[in-house]
């Protein structure tokens, strides 16, 4: 019996020695696994930006309902086990272990009969989906790992509603170099009959949804800017209106300072209101439900003015700095920023430098393999007429650094995910008195 730490392990290791496969052997896989999907109601959710919001929005309004409710989101910050969520906790360690030795046993088992090893993110769906039909989970919001047509969530035949969230340019390399073919990829997740939520912002990736869901007998609810407004806003939260027609109107209030949260969150109550069975959940419990969501590493206040967002393409970073040009208006800006390799963090930069007046800017190293020399955004950040900067490789050395710069103004700690792991394991260690 291996340990949850060589379990880890094992899992991190596969992509050196497995690929991609089709979704005819991830059925397989659960079919053998006793067809746990069969026994949960499914939402199934897919898109380029926001898609992490709207899983935690819908898991939120379930749990404020009473359902018992299970969360597949990726990628993880710190711990593997933020994957598997079930009423806002994630899963033990022996939860996970047990699932993963089930998964191990089908795995060898299916080997012997010629079929290939899952993939890293096939194995952690597996994994996922027993450990939540152990734990008895009535609903499952489910979030696609790239894609949604190839990806190994849509294995999944008969979700309650799938929700297209906003489609740009990202991993263009896996996914095609348009709006157009990223759309049709996602679009993938649409399934005969069933009721599809979408971002309706961008005509180019709404002509491909549209086609796919008439194919499809679909019925469609795009989510519109103009089906959403402000009613007031603070430091912390921002309240709003929806009012789309579908269904009656309703007012709203998040505990985030982003305003693209409210199409997030339009998005995650328009799911909610057209699923079978969406008209047992009460307005209250949809504000109760809105209200009380968290998502880590997304424009999160971990500290009293410190926020962090893990925004890393391009329509991540306009809609960081659309918040933070509302905030500098008060209050002076400290950023902390690092990017990993594989990002266009110049584009990044020119673009935060060209949009904000920063007071300071810190810059460091994360990512392991994928860091960037400290030495590169610096220059970056010159070039674009930042005047005070400060390069610190060590990431806690660099946090330490910004908290002390920031005084009574805000730090906004933004780059790569792997910054928000870095601080979040920052944090957590000082909690346990590391």
């Amino acid at each position: 019996m291996m340990t949850y730490q060589e379990a880890v392990d094992y899992i991190e290791e596969t992509p050196k020695f497995t690929k991609k496969n089709s979704l005819d052997h991830t059925r397989a896989f659960l079919k053998r696994l006793g067809s746990p999907e069969d026994s949960m109601k499914i939402l199934h959710v897919a898109g380029t930006n926001g898609k992490g919001s709207v899983c935690s929005f819908l898991a939120s309004i379930l749990h404020a309902a009473g359902k018992s409710t299970g969360l597949f989101t990726s990628p993880h910050l710190v711990d593997i086990n933020e994957r598997f969520v079930i009423d806002e906790k994630q899963v033990s360690d022996e939860a996970f272990l047990m699932a993963f030795q089930k998964v191990m046993d089908c795995v060898n088992e299916m080997k012997e009969e010629g079929y290939p090893h899952p993939t890293y993110f096939e194995l952690l769906f597996l994994i996922g989906m027993v450990i939540f039909r152990e734990a008895g989970v009535e609903y499952l919001v489910l979030e696609t790992g790239l894609g949604g047509r190839l990806d190994a969530t849509n294995s999944i035949a008969h979700p309650l509603v799938t929700v297209l969230t906003s489609i740009s340019l990202d991993h263009t390399e896996y996914l095609g170099h348009t709006v157009a073919a990223i759309a049709g990829e996602k679009a993938g997740i649409i399934k005969e009959g069933v009721p599809v939520v979408y971002d309706a912002s961008c005509k180019e990736a709404e002509e491909v949804i549209l086609a796919r869901a008439k194919e499809m007998h679909a019925p469609v609810y795009g989510i519109r800017p103009d089906m959403y407004k402000i009613l007031g806003a603070t430091k912390k939260s921002i309240d709003f209106s929806i009012d789309c027609g579908y269904y009656d109107g309703i007012s709203l209030s998040i505990t985030s300072v982003a305003e693209y949260q409210m199409k997030n969150a339009a998005e995650a109550v328009t799911a909610i209101r057209v699923m079978e069975g969406g008209d047992t959940f009460t307005d209250g419990i949809i504000r109760k439900g809105i209200s009380e969501m968290r998502w880590q590493g997304r424009m999160e206040t971990v500290l009293p003015g410190v926020i962090i967002d893990g925004g890393h393409n391009e329509a991540g970073v306009e809609e960081f700095v659309k918040t933070a040009k509302r905030l500098e208006k008060d209050f002076p800006v400290t950023l902390l920023f690092a990017a990993v390799g594989d990002k266009d963090y110049r584009h990044m930069i020119e673009t935060i430098c060209r949009e904000l007046r920063l007071e300071r800017v810190i810059v460091t190293e994360v990512g392991g393999y994928r860091s960037v020399n400290v030495k590169e955004p610096k220059g970056l950040f010159e070039k674009f007429g930042q005047k005070e900067i400060k390069a610190i490789p060590d990431v806690k050395e660099a946090f330490e650094e910004a908290l002390r710069e920031k005084g009574d103004g805000i730090l906004f700690c933004v780059g790569s995910l792997y910054l928000v792991g870095s601080i979040k394991k920052i944090l957590r260690d000082k909690e346990d008195g590391k």
